[in-house]
């Protein structure tokens, strides 16, 4: 992209998230999280499970979408449907779906976050600490072990950065991103917890 960074796509994309009464629209949303897909790439093996845990989710979503664009254009529609036929906690629903890939993005967001305000950080360090504010809290022993072992393979910071820059201000889009994507994440939390939806948990 001409002029831009990897988060450039994401922060287009972030324009046209929500409906003009401000509601969330489920491909748009969807949309950005795929962009979100390459910036993992550039962290190797280090995020592979994330990517795919991600990815996953994505494509659960889009297939449910795919059944009736009209009916599921609002995000939250997939988690009211799912509510009424009582299959919302079922580890394979849509509402588990979104609640996994809302805290996967609360994770990418605190690591770019850490990544623009500790300049000293490791990559590892960046990586663990924000893992630990989100993601740990939800996992089970083998999760998080398997994470902590992942982060380890995590890239060194400074060819990373030369990576991710290409030709924009990178420091001033990565917290572009972390500032804009942060208030759409917080409010999926917020209609979750509003229908008890928040508590699921990992092995």
């Amino acid at each position: 992209m001409e002029g831009g960074t990897v988060f450039s796509p994401a922060l287009e994309g972030m324009k046209h998230v929500k409906s003009e009464n401000g509601d969330l629209l489920t491909k748009q949303f969807l949309d950005v999280c795929k962009l979100i897909l390459p910036i993992l790439d550039k962290f190797g093996a280090a995020m592979a499970v994330v990517k795919s845990d991600i990815g996953g989710n994505i494509s659960r979503l889009e297939s449910k979408y795919g059944t009736n664009p009209t009916r599921f254009n609002y995000l939250y529609s997939f988690v009211q449907a799912e509510i009424e036929t009582k299959t919302a906690k079922s580890s394979s629903s849509c509402t588990n779906g979104l609640l996994w890939l809302t805290r996967a993005m609360d994770f990418i967001v605190e690591l770019f976050r850490n990544l623009a305000l500790h300049q000293d950080w490791s990559m590892s360090q960046a990586c663990t600490d924000s893992y630990s504010k989100t993601l740990k809290n939800f996992h089970g022993w083998l999760a998080s072990s398997s994470f902590s072992v992942a982060m380890k393979l995590a890239p060194d910071r400074k060819k990373f950065m030369e990576v991710m820059g290409g030709s924009g201000n990178i420091n001033g889009e990565m917290e572009k991103f972390c500032t804009t994507f942060s208030p759409i994440l917080q409010e999926i939390h917020k209609f979750l917890a509003s229908v008890g939806m928040d508590e699921m948990k990992a092995s």
